[in-house]
């Protein structure tokens, strides 16, 4: 598939998990890629270097970058740098989040600050930023928020940011639509990443889960390519659910 040829999307949190994921699946499609990670030393470097390495056996152009969304400078020296490895930027990913697992009420003052300025400022800096480049051939800003934005689970405080991102996008497709920049967002459903290991021990009820309720990060990347390619045109601050049906129903039978 090339229906992202000539094209540099930027992924945001993709040296592993679902970033990754959507960076090869972009790549796939005909995409050059800016991988995005936090940390350029130890295990997140090696995961960078890897992923880079995965995307040009696929024929296409990768560099790694590396910055904290949730400093509006590393934010403008991010876009600075892609601006000058690419040359342009089309496809804006906001998959990087952070997030503490804990109850509302435990939640210390450090705590609440990283979910804000990671979680929905981080992503307002890279919009900014990123938005002068966007502009210049009608680029699309795909956000990926997850079911707890809508469902609440009393130990992920994330999913309060993540519907905040969701009306944000809302925000962006009005705003940006006379400049010819599409804003959308998937949101994934049960994805046994890194962190779902953490969220298993939270939630033991999710071991009574039949497989068949899990999407894998390639679905969810399939869907965020759609969204990244010209057929999505007419989707407009929509909220795509990628999550097999699992959140159709309250009660689900425990075994397949």
């Amino acid at each position: 598939m090339t229906t992202l040829a000539g094209k540099v999307a930027l992924v945001t949190g993709s040296t592993r998990g679902i970033g990754r994921a959507i960076a090869l699946r972009l790549a796939q499609d005909g995409a050059d890629i800016a991988v995005h990670g936090r940390s350029d030393t130890g295990p997140s470097q090696a995961a960078a270097i890897e992923s880079c390495e995965a995307i040009r056996a696929l024929g296409r152009r990768a560099d790694a970058f590396t910055a904290d969304i949730a400093s509006k400078e590393e934010v403008g020296t991010l876009i600075e740098q892609v601006e000058s490895a690419f040359g342009r930027l089309d496809v804006l990913v906001l998959n990087a989040a952070r997030a503490p697992f804990k109850e509302t009420r435990r939640l210390l003052e450090r705590d609440l600050r990283q979910l804000v300025e990671v979680n929905l400022f981080g992503h307002v800096f890279c919009v900014q930023k990123a938005l002068p480049l966007l502009e210049r051939e009608g680029g699309r800003i795909v956000f990926i928020s997850s079911l707890g934005s809508r469902y609440m689970n009393p130990q992920y405080p994330l999913g309060p940011m993540k519907a905040a991102m969701e009306a944000m996008v809302r925000q962006w497709a009005e705003e940006l639509a006379g400049a010819g920049v599409g804003a959308n967002a998937v949101c994934a459903g049960l994805v046994k990443t890194d962190s779902y290991k953490t969220l298993r021990r939270l939630w033991p009820e999710l071991g009574a889960l039949p497989e068949s309720a899990y999407v894998t990060p390639e679905e969810v990347a399939d869907v965020v390519a759609f969204l990244a390619a010209p057929d999505s045109r007419a989707i407009c601050g929509q909220t795509l659910v990628v999550d097999r049906g699992l959140s159709n129903r309250v009660m689900r039978a425990p075994a397949e």
